[in-house]
């Protein structure tokens, strides 16, 4: 009995003696002379970046190439991206980095590859995620790699997979060190493989800074990246300041001195003792309505024709209650404006003596040249330093103009993955130039003194009465001031405040019965409705609804 346990004890001490050599050789064959091993140390630093030291041996006679794929899919069009940078080389190679990969080639012996990576560290729920792959892409059989990580705090948790990209199998060994740090070892890493360490962390260990880019074409180009935001910013600031620019240059009214502006005297009164009605600055009703609104509209062309009625060029006559006649009265002298002649002309031709509202329906007359005109004498009595209209359509046109520009940089960055973002900013100054072309066109300093005085004129026809008038000349002072009443819009309060105050008008009437003033009050409405009607149908000016 006791032979057979020494037969026992002896075998089992030959099975140790013949096994340990066979363990310890497996455990240190990296150190082995022909023999290839990799020791990879990670550190993470307090502010998220990831220190590595690669200390690789390379047996003699071969050499060993790794590239790193900086671009890792996270999804069908997403990619993990990380960034190395500080990249030196102790010893026989050479490693270089660029934004797609990073590439060693060492030769024979041993060497040192240092770099930092930035992007390593992503917030997953609650926690942190340290990864890296410290040993991919090697075109040579690694027999043992070594992993060591150090952590700002201690780590919760270790994987380490091993082979080919995808696969889910765990390195040899992987481990929670001594709190601070994990400890992983692969053995036999085929030519081509990869160790992917993955280290859970407590949040706030270190900055989660992890990258992530989508891949497709149109993705890319409208992501909005640090490198993106910054440059949108610039593009902006800079769109923002040339418009800025533009409107103080271009478009601000120069404003009028002190001196310039003063009270408005309306009323008058002339060397024989009579009232007389008197337009601040000599204006006339349609460049009222133009200076004020910097537009030639309808209701500036309808108070011109009842200024000329006024001023007995034409007589209004009302045919039937529903129709009225305009009959000339006086030819176009020199004294009237070239704006006026043209509307003179325009209602009534050379070789026309009278004609109905209802017949210029049909005949849709044809206002461009009151238009023209009408623009051309605001800028000759020095009201706007240039033509409004063409203002406007400048600045239409240049903002229609980058707007295009910026529609195909858009669809040509979109196809090129480029910053499609640019494109479209550009695409919304362009827009904003073009709807802010109504507000560039810019009154002179005459221009802005004319309008303090518009306002006062405004305030005399809102509060006006006929006991501000002499009964001799209220007639005359109802009727000059009337059009400039259709012009600014206060067309009922003054025929309410005047309808019991006359028995008629010397440039209006009817066939059949006089117009007294009650009357004509409730008649010159529709006259003035069925005039803009004409005007509207003429087109070439905005209407009263405009």
């Amino acid at each position: 009995m006791l032979k057979n346990w020494g037969a026992v004890v002896l075998a089992a001490a030959a099975l140790c003696l013949t096994a340990g050599p066979a363990v310890a050789q497996e455990s240190s064959s990296a150190n082995l002379p022909g023999t290839a091993g990799a020791d990879v140390r990670l550190k993470l630093e307090r502010d998220g970046r990831l220190s590595v030291t690669e200390v690789v041996t390379v047996p003699e006679g071969r050499t060993a190439r790794r590239v790193v794929p900086l671009r890792i899919a996270v999804g069908e069009s997403r990619d993990r991206v990380f960034g190395v940078s500080d990249v030196k080389v102790d010893g026989k190679g050479t490693a270089t980095a660029n934004g797609e990969e990073l590439a060693i080639s060492l030769d024979a012996g041993t060497s040192t590859v240092g770099y930092v990576v930035d992007g390593a560290v992503a917030k997953i729920g609650d926690t942190l995620e340290l990864r890296w792959q410290p040993a991919s892409g090697w075109d040579t059989v690694l027999d043992q790699v070594k992993v060591s990580v150090i952590t700002p705090d201690p780590p919760r948790s270790v994987n380490c997979l091993a082979g080919q990209p995808g696969t889910s199998r765990p390195c040899t060994t992987a481990e929670l060190g001594d709190g601070r740090g994990v400890r992983a070892t692969q053995i036999n890493l085929a030519a081509g493989d990869r160790v992917d360490v993955a280290v859970g962390l407590e949040n706030g260990a270190a900055p989660a800074n992890a990258r992530v880019e989508e891949t497709s074409v149109l993705a890319a180009a409208f992501a909005l990246t640090p490198a993106t935001t910054v440059g949108l910013v610039v593009l902006v600031v800079f769109l923002l300041g040339g418009v800025v620019l533009l409107w103080t240059l271009r478009g601000r009214d120069a404003k009028a001195l002190a001196g310039e502006v003063g009270p408005v005297h309306v009323l008058v009164p002339d060397a024989a003792g009579h009232v007389q009605f008197a337009s601040p600055d000599g204006v006339l009703p349609g460049q009222v309505g133009t200076v004020v609104d910097e537009h030639v509209d309808v209701v500036d062309v309808t108070a011109t024709v009842v200024d000329l009625a006024v001023r007995n060029y034409l007589w209004v006559e009302e045919v039937g209650g529903l129709d009225w006649r305009l009959v000339r009265r006086n030819p176009a002298d020199p004294s009237l404006s070239g704006y006026e002649r043209a509307v003179y002309d325009a209602f009534l031709p050379e070789g026309v003596d009278a004609v109905l509202l209802s017949e210029l329906r049909s005949r849709r007359i044809d206002l461009t040249k009151v238009r023209d005109e009408l623009y051309a004498d605001v800028v000759a009595k020095n009201w706007f330093a240039r033509r409004p209209d063409a203002e406007r359509s400048l600045f239409w046109w240049v903002g229609l103009g980058l707007g295009l520009v910026g529609a195909v940089g858009t669809v040509v960055f979109a196809l090129t993955a480029g910053p499609a973002l640019f494109g479209l900013v550009v695409v919304v100054a362009g827009a904003a130039i073009a709807v802010g072309a109504r507000w560039m066109p810019a009154r002179t300093r005459r221009g802005s003194a004319l309008l303090e005085h518009v306002r006062g004129l405004r305030g005399y026809l809102v509060g006006a009465t006929p006991r501000d008038v002499p009964e001799a000349d209220r007639e005359m002072v109802f009727s000059r001031s009337l059009p400039y009443a259709v012009v600014l819009g206060e067309t009922d309060r003054w025929l309410r405040a005047f309808a019991g105050s006359g028995s008629g008008l010397y440039w209006y009437g009817a066939a059949e019965e006089s117009a007294d003033l009650a009357r004509f009050a409730e008649r010159f409405p529709a006259f003035l409705g069925a005039l803009d009607g004409v005007l509207a149908q003429a087109g070439h000016l905005r209407s009263l609804k405009a």
